[in-house]
């Protein structure tokens, strides 16, 4: 009875304080209905809902938000046997805390890469949908040519924020220069985040490496985390871009030369995709002590965005 009365006490905890999917789970819990039974309930009473709906909802990895999806959560309630309200009312509550919290409008892949239909496998490979639920609000590049003129080095510091609930991952993709062997690449995961699946091909020269997070996301929450990809795979490399599929916020790009490889000549440009013309293009001077060049975009728009060089 004690145990009951606990159990009880955390459900009406939870249906105060929320959020929605712990409200759901809780009281999933409590009554001891499988999510198949619940589905049952449902369509007896003209709602139909899958059981896999139902298993992202108490996950937290999807909100109900389609009028039809909010017609299920209020006979959720009844089946439940919930107060009137307690489920839909959490819903409503956590809506307007982050109410510009949206996908932003962004570019296909096919204009960032010549490789698009290789990207788009090998992320349909890992299972992504085609809105990933973050969007990059700040990130920080390190790119080391080395001794060989090869890109030899890459690292990323990133800063996400989500627009949907249940967000835990991030898929990374590089693309070494041409003749590179993703075989031989390695991916690293450095700071808030774990190496998930890796895949590559061996028509092209670029790999997808996910990156777990510890924690689910739900939508307006930020995320800071860190990685990198080993090359050195390739030949001369004369350039470094990255692409931007949505608008990215501040983008910091510096490179790194090894002293035994220094070019002629660096500048930084802008190319709203693989075959438009580039534009933006300014001179940037290497440093003598760091040999090292950078550019910095307080707000990058979708497109590409890098820096380029000339061995003389």
């Amino acid at each position: 009875m004690a145990q009951d009365t606990a159990a009880s006490a955390g459900l009406a905890q939870v249906l105060r304080t929320g959020p929605f999917h712990l409200a759901l789970r809780a009281a999933l819990a409590e009554r001891g209905l499988a999510l198949h039974r619940v589905q049952y309930k449902l369509a007896q009473r003209g709602i139909k809902v899958g059981v896999t709906s139902l298993s992202y909802w108490q996950q937290g990895a999807r909100r109900p938000q389609r009028p039809e999806s909010l017609r299920a959560v209020t006979a959720l309630e009844e089946v439940l046997e919930l107060p009137a309200g307690a489920l839909t009312r959490l819903l409503e509550s956590q809506t307007p805390v982050y109410p510009d919290i949206e996908r932003p409008t962004g570019r296909s892949y096919r204009t960032l890469t010549e490789d698009s239909d290789v990207v788009r496998k090998l992320l349909a490979d890992l299972g992504a949908p085609t809105d990933g639920g973050l969007h990059t609000v700040g990130q920080s590049e390190r790119v080391l040519i080395g001794a060989r003129r090869e890109l030899l080095d890459r690292e990323s510091q990133q800063v996400v924020r989500a627009h949907r609930d249940g967000v835990d991952r991030y898929l990374a993709i590089h693309c070494g220069d041409e003749g590179a062997d993703p075989a031989r690449m390695t991916v690293r995961a450095t700071e808030n985040c774990r190496l998930g699946r890796v895949r590559h091909v061996p028509e092209a020269p670029l790999l997808v490496a996910e990156l777990l997070f510890d924690t689910r996301l739900r939508a307006g929450d930020t995320y800071v985390f860190s990685y990198g990809f080993r090359d050195g795979t390739a030949g001369e490399s004369s350039e470094y871009f990255r692409g931007f599929p949505f608008p990215g916020g501040q983008y910091v790009l510096q490179v790194r030369f090894d002293e035994a490889a220094l070019p002629v000549r660096c500048g930084r440009f802008a190319q709203a995709s693989t075959t438009a013309p580039r534009t933006a293009r300014q001179e940037l001077t290497l440093s003598g002590q760091h040999r090292a060049v950078h550019l910095v975009d307080q707000s990058v728009r979708p497109g590409l965005l890098g820096i380029e060089w000339d061995w003389g």
